[in-house]
């Protein structure tokens, strides 16, 4: 290994506990905002952390996350490269890409969600009854933050809640980063690829209300082929985006607001601060992950750098969360913030496609628990909690709680 290589730091960086920033956030938003990184493949690749410049690569539509290209680095120990690489699920083409982002605009709108609310809020209900017949201490995670966001996916791609625990094996794989082996990863997918191709031809068959009954229906015109791929990235979107994500989000926002107990106070005595809340947990949460790639297939101008083509960046949305020159007091958590034009479901052409979606569970879990558990606090210190490893989302491995 050269000394250059040696220079160049390792990626992602360690944080003093489960819900402070790494320190090189603010170090490197201040003198370097274009910093060199070493990858867990070992590859290297580019790390932005200043909000401006990550808005400005995340909403420049010439640019995917998709990691396919020769060149590009290889984020994960995996040959497949994860959830941004070609092996790691459906290859398809950018044309195919782009028609499954129009399509699930239109079949996964605000009307869907706001449908699905009640049937959310019943879950989150039941969930919170078991939780308390078992009695405190709970390990919020296991009892609500998990089972919940994979019970809504199940729902919305119609398949039964009994399948829950492979799906959320399957999202764990396909997010990996260093905690499976790449045979582990290859057979979860092969797994997950042929449950959804079942799915989606006993959907064809018998459709329901579902979303890929719904998908199925509006790409009829298409070849078959297209069809079956447009189903399998639905699946697998919803998966890792719906799933792992909001799970890991529940229990993250419940620590954040109760490691001071202040903030879960205010919410407490005043209901309508819960949006605001969601948004400003959403912002402030340190923990997020490995962040968004982008590879870069024509030269282009960020931070006064020009970054050749060919290079691989990663766009790190909670360091462009904390930057002071977009948010005033950036490191504090202001239940009130408004306006709060996080970036944590990116920007551009591939923001979030189920960012709605996410912010009805978060709002209605926090709902829920402020209802039913309006004494709620943690069981162990904040400093004590430990974050998940080895994926490229962030979680905490446990939330205890008792009330």
């Amino acid at each position: 290994m050269s000394d250059t290589t040696q220079q160049v730091p390792p990626y992602p960086f360690p944080a003093p506990s489960a819900l402070e920033p790494p320190q090189e956030w603010a170090e490197l938003r201040q003198g370097c905002p274009v910093a060199p990184i070493r990858l867990a493949s070992g590859d290297q690749a580019l790390l932005l952390t200043r909000y401006a410049d990550v808005k400005q690569l995340l909403s420049d539509p010439r640019f995917t996350h998709h990691l396919v290209a020769e060149d590009a680095a290889n984020v994960t120990s995996n040959e497949s490269g994860g959830v941004f690489g070609n092996g790691g699920g459906s290859r398809v083409s950018d044309d195919t890409h782009r028609e499954w982002r129009k399509l699930i605009g239109k079949a996964f709108t605000a009307k869907r969600v706001s449908t699905m609310q009640p049937r959310i809020e019943a879950m989150a209900e039941h969930l919170v009854d078991e939780m308390v017949k078992q009695g405190s201490p709970v390990d919020l995670v296991t009892a609500l933050g998990f089972p919940l966001p994979v019970w809504v996916i199940c729902d919305l791609l119609g398949v039964p809640d009994s399948d829950r625990d492979r799906f959320a094996y399957w999202s764990d794989t396909l997010l990996s980063l260093t905690k499976y082996t790449q045979d582990e990863i290859d057979a979860a997918q092969a797994e997950f690829t042929e449950y959804m191709r079942a799915h989606v031809a006993a959907k064809r068959a018998e459709p329901g209300d579902d979303l890929i009954s719904e998908l199925i229906s509006m790409v009829g015109a298409l070849d078959g082929k297209v069809t079956e791929e447009v189903m399998l990235m639905t699946a697998q979107g919803l998966l890792v985006a719906g799933h792992e994500t909001t799970a890991n989000m529940i229990g993250k926002m419940v620590a954040m607001l109760l490691a001071d107990r202040t903030r879960w106070e205010r919410l407490v005595a005043d209901r309508t601060l819960i949006r605001p809340a969601v948004e400003e947990c959403l912002r402030y949460d340190t923990n997020f992950g490995f962040g968004i790639p982008r590879y870069i297939s024509e030269e282009v101008e960020v931070a006064d750098t020009t970054l050749p083509k060919g290079t691989t960046v990663i766009c790190s949305l909670s360091a462009a969360n904390r930057d002071e020159g977009e948010f005033e007091d950036a490191a504090e958590m202001d239940l009130t913030r408004s306006p709060n034009p996080h970036l944590i479901f990116g920007a551009g052409p591939y923001a979030c496609l189920g960012q709605s979606l996410a912010r009805t569970e978060l709002q209605t879990v926090l709902k829920v628990l402020l209802d039913r558990l309006p004494t709620l606090e943690l069981a162990v210190p904040a400093e004590e909690l430990s974050r998940r490893e080895g994926l490229l989302v962030g979680g905490l491995e446990q939330v205890p709680v008792t009330w």
